[in-house]
């Protein structure tokens, strides 16, 4: 048995599969102890745990840890001279018209920074050594009297050459052998100091509230019985051993949203579809992401709360419309939704916990697109008074009535995530109406069709039990690790054949981690390089076909770069001019042994009602269907309402709906919708 447990913001979703028998479960997240939700699901749904082998987790634990500052005490090691490099940032101005604007602020104090004496070159060598006496005359004494749980250590160009880096971590263990010691080298092996520097020290600052987390989970899981293989999510889109996360817990920072990506690529692939912008619309928030020929796109850097982090993960762009979302009115008097949610305590107004916000969930409960007794498929009753109240005074300073505010939400969230959706594709390169939308999360069916239409997409494919495709996808993925390193260097004959024999390292180096990680089987590589001209600032990210590593040269390396550069810029002035290689990134899959089939739970055929929902300015009639209930073939006409057990679609006016042999639901576009 494989077993997926999901935290998300607002329910815990559990996916088990069996054979042909799946298991799903969805539960109220606990925010406070995210670790009682997993447990709670694992229990809710039944299952014995000496029957599991697999059982794969994603969390926001790592992600809370830094958005609420909850971390580990953690102290800054650096080169002398370089004490400030978290604070000093870059020489940017994200609010240039904010004349209060602040950088943000890294999650520790000035006197939290130290330097050691030392100096290592960008190419590798030692222009000053390393001070060992004054690491332990001053270095350690002040670890100890600071009470630190964790230290980063992020020397200058350790990345050419980690010596000075492990010599300090080797005398800080040595005294101080209760302090998680976290290296640069380990983490992140590129240049930029800043972004090197950040990156190792969220990875210190949140180890330790990883290591707790999971242990707790371990032991409870072991009290319970289970003794199989425990796995957590990355953020790159593969899972790893729970102890290998321990090592570098910053790559868990968005294991959630990468899970869904994958979970949904991997369900509507077996209708055919591989050209994909997946769209998961949770409670908190709606995250979006472009997958060319079943593969999502990779980023190589990201930011949480401001602060960059480098290291590979699915390039996801993440809006705050959610089913929690909150409705409110601006200074300029501007009817806004979100980013601020409800969350799972108290939640919408209509959960009944004393939420006293209009939010998304609330709309959709008042324009009749969420029947109070079918939510969760029954098991969790609305109060759909409570969502009209909360509507009453945004109706009122708007001179609309309940329903016609309530549509406005609604829109409003439309149009953020149709603007989340333009920044993976139309700022990519891309044009999204040559993909098909793919839905998942709680509120992703209700909103895809609407948001499809603004994007000009006239192709849905709604995979079974939406709600629950980020947990499927724990259990669908891959074990994945990549390894980048920096290699400045001028493309020319010398450098297309180093590329060939680093990239052969990298290789090398990752089986042997696969190994240690007790992972074995055939490895699948796939290989990057950074590119751009000489004089550029930032790079353009190329893929090298895998048949072509062992044999490059300029002339392919250089016709690669200017495609990648022209699908980026759209333009290919200057591709006379010298180009530059600036780093090697190697991944390293090792694929599931089989891939586990999300389907439905079957119920008896029965047959449609007849209701209203608001749609546009007014009411319209329309058909509801059990989801559970429909078949392969069957064809379903808009205006409809398919309601399931953790997601309910909306097929409003002009729209049709299929279910096709991989039991996905295909939703279509056939005429112009009326105005």
């Amino acid at each position: 048995m494989r077993v997926g447990v999901e935290v998300g913001g607002t329910f815990t979703d559990l996916v088990a599969v069996s054979g042909g028998r799946v298991v799903v479960t969805k539960v109220p997240s606990t925010p406070r102890s995210p670790d009682i939700g997993a447990l709670d699901a694992l229990r809710a749904s039944g299952l014995d745990l000496k029957a599991i082998a697999d059982l794969g987790h994603g969390s926001t634990v790592a992600t809370n840890a830094v958005l609420e500052r909850k971390g580990a005490k953690v102290a800054f090691v650096a080169t002398a001279g370089f004490r400030d490099l978290l604070f000093l940032q870059r020489h940017d101005r994200r609010n240039i018209y904010d004349l209060a604007y602040q950088k943000p602020s890294p999650p520790l104090r000035r006197r939290d920074c130290f330097e050691v004496p030392e100096r290592m070159l960008a190419d590798g060598t030692a222009q000053a050594p390393l001070d060992e006496g004054a690491v332990q005359s001053r270095l350690v004494p002040a670890l100890k009297a600071g009470g630190y749980r964790a230290v980063a250590i992020c020397l200058l160009n350790a990345y050419a050459n980690p010596a000075h880096e492990l010599r300090v971590a080797e005398l800080i263990r040595a005294e101080l052998p209760e302090i998680l010691v976290t290296c640069s080298h380990e983490i992140v092996r590129e240049f930029r100091e800043y972004e090197r520097a950040s990156t190792t020290l969220l990875s210190a600052y949140v180890q330790p509230v990883i290591d707790g987390y999971l242990d707790r989970f371990a032991r409870t899981l072991a009290d319970d019985g289970f003794a199989g293989r425990f796995t957590v999510m990355q953020s790159n889109g593969g899972r790893l051993p729970a102890d290998a996360m321990r090592r570098s817990a910053i790559t868990a920072l968005y294991s959630g949203p990468a899970a869904g990506v994958v979970g949904a690529t991997r369900q509507v692939e077996r209708s055919g579809f591989r050209n994909l912008v997946t769209f998961d619309m949770g409670g908190t928030s709606t995250d979006v992401c472009l997958v060319e020929n079943g593969r999502p796109s990779l980023a190589s850097e990201t930011e949480i709360d401001g602060l960059p982090i480098r290291t590979p993960v699915l390039d996801i762009v993440s809006v705050g419309a959610g089913g929690g979302s909150i409705a409110w009115v601006d200074d300029g008097g501007m009817l806004r939704v979100g980013p601020q949610s409800a969350g799972a305590d108290p939640g919408p107004a209509c959960y009944g916990k004393g939420g006293g916000d209009a939010t998304t969930t609330d709309a959709h409960v008042v324009i009749g697109t969420i029947r109070p007794g079918s939510f969760l498929g029954g098991r969790m009753m609305l109060d759909a008074t409570a969502a009209h109240q909360v509507f009453e005074p945004i109706g009122a300073k708007y001179d609309m009535s309940i329903e016609q505010a309530a549509s406005s939400v609604l829109r409003l969230a439309d149009a953020n995530i149709v603007r989340a959706i333009q920044l993976v594709s139309t700022e990519r390169g891309r044009d999204p109406r040559d993909y098909v939308l793919v839905p998942f999360g709680g509120a992703g069916p209700l909103h895809a069709a609407k948001v499809a239409e603004d994007l000009g997409i006239t192709t849905i494919v709604v995979p079974p039990n939406p709600g629950v495709i980020s947990a499927y996808g724990l259990v669908a993925s891959d074990y994945t690790k990549f390894d980048t390193v920096t290699r400045k260097m001028k493309l020319d004959d010398a450098a297309a054949e180093d590329v060939s024999d680093r990239f052969c390292e990298m290789r090398i180096r990752l089986a042997a981690q696969f190994r240690d990680m007790g992972l074995a089987g055939d490895l699948a590589f796939t290989h990057m390089l950074e590119m751009r001209f000489v004089g550029q600032a930032f790079e353009v990210p190329v893929e090298i076909e895998a048949a072509r590593v062992e044999s490059l040269d300029v002339a392919y390396l250089a016709e690669r770069f200017a495609d990648a550069h022209h699908r980026v810029f759209m333009h290919g002035a200057g591709l006379d001019r010298p180009i530059e290689i600036v780093a090697l990134r190697v991944g390293a899959t090792l694929p599931i042994e089989s891939l586990p089939t999300l389907e439905r739970e079957r119920q008896p055929p029965r047959a449609p009602q007849t209701t209203r929902v608001f749609e546009g300015d007014g009411w319209v009639d329309c058909t509801r269907y059990a989801a559970e209930a429909m078949v392969a073939g069957q064809a379903i006409a808009g205006p409809a309402v398919i309601e399931g057990y953790t997601a309910t679609t909306y097929v409003p006016s002009g729209w049709s709906a299929t279910v096709d042999a991989a039991d996905n639901m295909v939703v279509t576009k056939t005429c112009r919708s009326p105005q």
